[in-house]
């Protein structure tokens, strides 16, 4: 295991595995992979689900539903915090991009998003959902 990196060294915040200045980490490294998410164990905002994996000394636990109006999600490029609702809606539009700066975000991310978040597979809100059909 290596020690977390953060983008000075020292920014508790912020943790992954050999982060550049826009939050890339070694697993995801595209231009558009510009987008750290916090899970609701943590206090830190993650480049991945694979970093905390790798460095967190605990499971990663998906943000509960009732948390989506609450900042999860961090831009990489303008350090903008948005709510889990208003991520979640901009992973839903075909070019998906941050609502301050419009750097795009990559459209591959919704298909991690129950990893992150309390969502069917679907990426909509488990509320929104049969319980029966849930995963």
């Amino acid at each position: 295991m290596t020690a977390p990196d953060s983008l000075d060294g020292t920014d508790p915040l912020l943790r992954g595995v050999g982060l550049d200045a826009q939050t890339r980490c070694a697993h995801y490294a595209t231009a558009r992979d510009v987008v750290a998410l916090r899970f609701a164990c943590c206090s830190a905002y993650w480049s991945c689900h694979r970093c905390h994996a790798e460095l967190a000394d605990h499971p990663a636990m998906p943000v509960p539903a009732g948390d989506f109006d609450r900042p999860h999600v961090l831009c990489g490029v303008c350090r903008t915090e948005l709510s889990v609702t208003a991520y979640l809606a901009l992973e839903a539009a075909a070019d998906p991009a941050c609502p301050a700066c419009g750097a795009p975000f990559n459209p591959g991310c919704a298909a991690h998003a129950p990893l992150y978040f309390d969502v069917p597979a679907s990426g909509s809100p488990a509320g929104d959902a049969d319980p029966a059909t849930r995963p």
